[in-house]
Protein backbone atom coordinates (compact mmCIF):
# COMPACT_ATOMS: atom_id res chain seq x y z
CA UNK A 1 0.00 0.00 0.00
CA UNK A 2 1.11 3.41 -0.49
CA UNK A 3 -0.34 6.61 1.10
CA UNK A 4 0.93 10.20 0.42
CA UNK A 5 -0.04 14.05 1.65
CA UNK A 6 1.28 17.03 1.67
CA UNK A 7 1.91 18.50 5.30
CA UNK A 8 2.20 22.46 5.51
CA UNK A 9 4.44 23.82 8.16
CA UNK A 10 4.28 27.67 8.91
CA UNK A 11 7.62 29.55 9.77
CA UNK A 12 8.14 32.52 11.54
CA UNK A 13 11.73 32.84 10.53
CA UNK A 14 15.00 31.15 10.96
CA UNK A 15 14.93 28.32 13.52
CA UNK A 16 13.87 24.88 14.00
CA UNK A 17 10.24 23.83 13.78
CA UNK A 18 8.84 20.73 15.20
CA UNK A 19 6.28 18.49 13.17
CA UNK A 20 6.33 15.04 14.52
CA UNK A 21 2.88 15.06 15.85
CA UNK A 22 2.06 16.32 12.72
CA UNK A 23 3.19 12.86 11.38
CA UNK A 24 2.32 10.74 13.80
CA UNK A 25 -1.28 11.91 13.36
CA UNK A 26 -1.11 11.49 9.97
CA UNK A 27 0.20 8.07 10.02
CA UNK A 28 -2.55 6.53 12.36
CA UNK A 29 -5.35 8.20 10.39
CA UNK A 30 -3.76 5.82 7.54
CA UNK A 31 -3.84 2.78 9.81
CA UNK A 32 -0.58 1.70 8.63
CA UNK A 33 1.35 -1.11 10.13
CA UNK A 34 5.07 -1.68 8.66
CA UNK A 35 6.77 0.33 5.79
CA UNK A 36 9.03 2.95 5.33
CA UNK A 37 8.14 6.78 5.52
CA UNK A 38 9.66 9.00 3.06
CA UNK A 39 8.97 12.85 4.57
CA UNK A 40 10.34 15.84 1.43
CA UNK A 41 10.40 19.34 1.81
CA UNK A 42 9.43 20.91 -1.26
CA UNK A 43 11.83 24.37 -1.29
CA UNK A 44 15.66 25.29 -1.24
CA UNK A 45 16.07 27.42 1.41
CA UNK A 46 14.97 24.92 4.45
CA UNK A 47 15.87 21.66 4.95
CA UNK A 48 14.48 18.97 7.55
CA UNK A 49 16.49 17.18 10.49
CA UNK A 50 15.80 14.46 12.99
CA UNK A 51 16.73 15.96 16.19
CA UNK A 52 17.13 15.83 20.19
CA UNK A 53 13.30 16.86 21.22
CA UNK A 54 13.65 17.12 25.01
CA UNK A 55 15.99 19.99 25.39
CA UNK A 56 15.34 23.29 23.41
CA UNK A 57 18.72 24.09 23.99
CA UNK A 58 19.70 22.18 21.48
CA UNK A 59 17.70 23.43 18.16
CA UNK A 60 18.84 26.91 19.18
CA UNK A 61 22.69 25.97 19.44
CA UNK A 62 21.86 24.28 15.90
CA UNK A 63 20.76 27.71 14.62
CA UNK A 64 23.52 29.77 16.65
CA UNK A 65 25.75 26.78 14.81
CA UNK A 66 24.96 27.39 11.33
CA UNK A 67 24.89 31.48 11.96
CA UNK A 68 28.55 31.19 12.33
CA UNK A 69 29.26 28.65 9.72
CA UNK A 70 27.48 30.05 6.98
CA UNK A 71 27.40 34.08 7.91
CA UNK A 72 25.01 36.52 5.98
CA UNK A 73 27.46 38.75 3.94
CA UNK A 74 26.41 40.42 0.90
CA UNK A 75 30.29 40.79 0.05
CA UNK A 76 30.28 36.74 0.08
CA UNK A 77 27.66 35.90 -2.22
CA UNK A 78 26.75 36.96 -5.92
CA UNK A 79 22.84 35.22 -5.81
CA UNK A 80 21.15 37.56 -3.31
CA UNK A 81 17.87 38.18 -5.53
CA UNK A 82 15.75 38.09 -2.38
CA UNK A 83 17.80 39.48 0.30
CA UNK A 84 21.00 38.96 2.12
CA UNK A 85 19.72 35.09 3.32
CA UNK A 86 19.27 34.13 0.24
CA UNK A 87 22.31 32.53 -0.68
CA UNK A 88 23.11 31.39 2.51
CA UNK A 89 19.74 29.96 3.14
CA UNK A 90 20.79 27.21 -0.12
CA UNK A 91 24.07 26.65 1.71
CA UNK A 92 22.35 25.75 4.79
CA UNK A 93 19.74 23.61 3.05
CA UNK A 94 22.80 21.85 0.80
CA UNK A 95 24.79 21.06 4.16
CA UNK A 96 21.63 19.26 5.84
CA UNK A 97 18.76 17.22 4.58
CA UNK A 98 16.11 17.71 1.96
CA UNK A 99 14.19 14.03 2.90
CA UNK A 100 14.34 11.54 5.06
CA UNK A 101 13.45 8.42 5.28
CA UNK A 102 12.33 6.71 8.40
CA UNK A 103 11.54 2.81 9.27
CA UNK A 104 7.32 2.70 10.61
CA UNK A 105 7.15 -0.25 12.83
CA UNK A 106 3.51 -1.42 14.00
CA UNK A 107 2.16 2.12 13.21
CA UNK A 108 5.17 3.73 14.50
CA UNK A 109 7.73 5.90 13.43
CA UNK A 110 10.81 4.09 14.89
CA UNK A 111 12.44 7.31 16.24
CA UNK A 112 14.46 7.45 19.37
CA UNK A 113 13.69 8.29 22.69
CA UNK A 114 14.43 11.90 22.43
CA UNK A 115 14.31 12.40 18.52
CA UNK A 116 11.85 15.02 16.68
CA UNK A 117 11.31 16.05 13.43
CA UNK A 118 12.04 19.69 12.66
CA UNK A 119 11.71 21.78 9.37
CA UNK A 120 15.16 24.17 9.67
CA UNK A 121 13.92 27.25 8.27
CA UNK A 122 16.94 29.10 6.66
CA UNK A 123 15.16 32.12 5.68
CA UNK A 124 14.76 35.45 7.64
CA UNK A 125 10.98 35.41 7.08
CA UNK A 126 8.04 33.79 7.95
CA UNK A 127 7.21 30.93 5.34
CA UNK A 128 4.43 28.50 4.55
CA UNK A 129 6.81 24.99 4.19
CA UNK A 130 5.12 22.09 2.15
CA UNK A 131 6.29 18.43 3.06
CA UNK A 132 5.67 15.51 1.18
CA UNK A 133 4.89 12.22 3.56
CA UNK A 134 5.35 9.47 1.31
CA UNK A 135 4.41 5.78 3.53
CA UNK A 136 5.51 2.21 1.35
CA UNK A 137 4.38 -0.29 3.02
CA UNK A 138 1.57 -2.50 4.86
Amino acid sequence: MTRHTTLTISTRGKGLYPFTDAVEKWLREQRVSNGLLTLFVQHTSCSLVIQENADPDVTLDLSDFFERLVPESEKHYRHRAEGPDDMTSHIRSALTQTSLSIPVIKGQMALGTWQGLYVFEHRAHPHRRQVVAHFLGE
